[in-house]
């Protein structure tokens, strides 16, 4: 039998404060998790969305060595950015806080303290690279060098961003150190683990056997970690950016932020509610309920689990529901390499649109694998269906019922068998939707609320009340007070989902107060209630402003490019007889012509010093024809001819250098020679 709680903690993933947040944030934890927390505050049921910065760690110092500012400096303008824009974006935290407050620092510590007492740690002493110029131990991402994978240059002694291998600092040839340039040399340090080996008999219970109710993708990880074995897991480590261990002998040594993050959950919620914070943490009574993406399911599922058991007094989590990775068009996101569509420009770019945003990324939700994000989907569900279906079918019952009734809403009369069967087909809506957001099928839930707008078009569509009302009043009467109900409906089942549109939809009905409970209902409005003024819920979203979109990743993907840009390797060598061969001459452009039927073809009348020739160069994409007349250039002239299908014979080759990206861009010289000039 399920456990009924009294109360609903609800965490989501606290975003690092080293950039801002993205879509692929948004559609892994953020809406998923605002929805559900909408929903349950719709039901009445006692609930806390707790949010906030994680804001300690490697990244932040390496940002703010390399912007010449203070850890402090980077995550104060990330903060206050990620704040703003998730208050600007609709997700209701009940508090949203972060990991450099003096509350979380003093639970941070308090927390450590109490398993370091009960001894739940243990003490290693490992080698470690050390900085002897800076006189810092260094962090993996403080230590670069050659992949051994791929070779690059600049792989990071975690990762390598090139080949995306997973590394160990030891794995690098000729590491660096980041912060000096000096050859790290290995020192030994001492740190406390938490031995998460201790704790698998009981998480192998706990996950495998009592919550097999998980996701697939949540439960698969977590069998994956636990029959590989767990192994202790460091809770600090040497840097001067996080909290202190608060240990004698501990100097110059942090929390891991890995450890410290999860309990800024606890730490927000000491912020939100002082007095009465324990009861959302240590009461059987109260659910709890992270919302993840897939690269947290570990720490959530395993490693949070067991400090808080280690520490006693706390609830396990009830349920990680963890969405897969979005891509945005056939691409991972990536903060470093700037692919990804942020939240704030968003806002910038579509004001007044978050509900847009939230649809498409709820109805293409990576809830059982990693989906795609493209501008084009997102244009057309916009146009297709927030704009075609949901908005067009509100339109259409309050125009119709402001020109036939004055806006006041009209009284039904005797109903025939296709109302009856349109309002059976809205009266279970609220089972449906319930059903399936109780089980965090978020995007199921929002198809089924669309499902009700589908229903009132084809009602509309298919009753006609425009062609009526020359002849039956009656029954347009009838018509619209049955649309008008489901206007009405619509206003409450998107309020989870859509809540800015719902909002603005209630004022148009002049809806003072609704009730989730009412959900289904036939009788929301009742006959001669007055209507407000009628709007368009939603408004097309055109070509160029897709295109916009596009231009900017585009320009993204080319600057990305150009970044990465290593040269192809050297050809094999040839004796200096061989290079002597080529006749390698200037010449000076005096006609140029696109050639008819050969796009990529523009056809040169050359000065060469002697009797003049035609060149064919496939250049035409790169070259607009009088952009070259006059230009001097290089070409060999003792190639072979080239006959082309059209009987264009080419009398050389005209060079050009080709770049990271495709473009030819055609050589020249410094200073103006004859034509005929040889090249030596």
């Amino acid at each position: 039998m399920e456990k009924k709680f009294k109360r609903t903690t609800v965490t989501s993933a606290l975003p690092y404060a080293n950039g801002p947040v993205h879509i692929g944030h948004l559609a892994g934890v953020y809406v998923p998790a605002d929805i559900y927390v909408r929903y349950l505050r719709l039901k009445k049921e006692d609930v806390i969305f707790i949010g906030g910065s994680d804001e300690h760690g490697v990244p932040i110092t390496i940002r703010a060595k390399k912007e010449g500012i203070t850890p402090q400096d980077v995550v104060d303008r990330y903060h206050t950015l990620i704040k703003k824009s998730f208050e600007e974006f609709g997700i209701s935290f009940n508090v949203y806080s972060r990991t450099t407050s003096k509350t979380h620092h003093d639970t941070a510590s308090e927390f450590f303290r109490k398993l370091y007492d009960k001894e739940e740690f243990i003490e290693k002493t490992s080698m470690q690279y050390y900085d002897e110029e800076a006189k810092t131990f260094l962090a993996d991402r403080y230590i670069t060098g050659e992949c051994p994978h791929c070779h690059a240059e600049g792989a990071y002694g975690d990762q390598c961003e090139k080949c995306g291998t997973s590394l160990s600092p030891t794995d690098l040839i000729n590491p660096k150190s980041a912060i000096s340039g000096s050859q790290p040399v290995m020192r030994e340090t001492k740190h406390w683990y938490l031995p998460l080996d201790k704790h698998e008999e009981w998480l192998r219970q706990w996950i495998l056997e009592d919550h097999k109710e998980w996701r697939p993708n949540v439960y698969g990880q977590c069998k994956s970690w636990l029959d590989m074995g767990l192994q202790p897991r460091a809770v600090s480590r040497d840097l001067d950016w996080g909290i202190p261990v608060p240990v004698e002998g501990a100097e110059g040594k942090v929390l891991y932020v890995w450890f410290d993050a999860p309990i800024g959950y606890i730490s927000n919620t000491k912020e939100l509610l002082p007095d009465t914070w324990e009861k959302w943490w240590k009461d059987p009574e109260t659910r709890l309920v992270h919302f993840i993406g897939k690269d947290n399911i570990v720490f959530h599922c395993i490693v949070f689990p067991a400090m808080l058991k280690a520490e006693g007094s706390y609830i396990l989590p009830d349920n990680v529901p963890s969405n897969e990775f979005l891509n945005l068009e056939g691409d991972k996101i990536s903060t470093s390499r700037n692919w990804a569509v942020w939240l704030h420009e968003y806002l910038v770019d579509f004001p007044g649109k978050q509900d847009v945003l939230r649809y498409v990324l709820t109805a293409n939700a990576p809830e059982t694998k990693d989906n795609d994000f493209t501008w084009k989907d997102f244009q057309a569900r916009n146009n297709n269906e927030l704009v075609a279906v949901y908005g067009n079918f509100v339109n259409r019952a309050l125009q119709l019922t402001k020109k036939y009734f004055d806006s006041v809403v009209p009284a039904a009369g005797e109903l025939n068998e296709y109302d009856r069967e349109t309002l059976k087909e809205f009266a279970d809506v609220k089972a449906e939707v319930e059903k399936l957001l109780d089980v965090f099928k978020f995007r199921d839930a929002q198809k089924e609320a669309m499902n009700l707008a589908r229903i009132g078009n084809k009602y509309l569509a298919d009753t006609e009340p425009w062609k009526l009302a020359k002849t039956d009043m009656d029954r347009v009467a009838t018509i619209l007070h049955i649309s008008l109900q489901l206007v009405a409906n619509l206003a409450i089942a998107f309020e989870p989902f859509l809540p800015f549109s719902s909002e603005k939809l209630r004022k148009m009905l002049n809806m003072d107060s609704f009730d989730w409970a009412e959900l289904g209902h036939t009788d929301l409005l009742p006959a001669g209630h007055q209507l407000g003024t009628p709007e368009l819920l939603f408004e097309k979203i055109e070509d160029d402003v897709i295109q916009a979109q596009v231009d900017k990743l585009l320009a993204t993907k080319k600057a990305n490019e150009a970044a990465t840009y290593k040269a192809n390797p050297i050809k094999p060598t040839i004796a200096f007889e061989e290079f002597e061969k080529l006749d390698i001459r200037v010449g000076t452009v005096l006609e140029c012509e696109a050639v008819p039927k050969m796009k990529k073809l523009l056809k040169f009348k050359i000065a060469d010093g002697l009797e003049n020739r035609t060149i064919v160069s496939g250049i035409a994409q790169h070259y607009k024809p009088e952009e070259l007349v006059g230009k001097q250039v290089l070409f060999i002239a003792n190639l072979a001819p080239r006959q082309f299908k059209n009987g264009l014979v080419s009398e050389g080759m005209i060079l050009s250098a080709e770049n990271y990206d495709g473009s030819l861009a055609v050589t020249s010289l410094l200073k103006e020679v004859k034509p005929g000039s040889e090249v030596k």
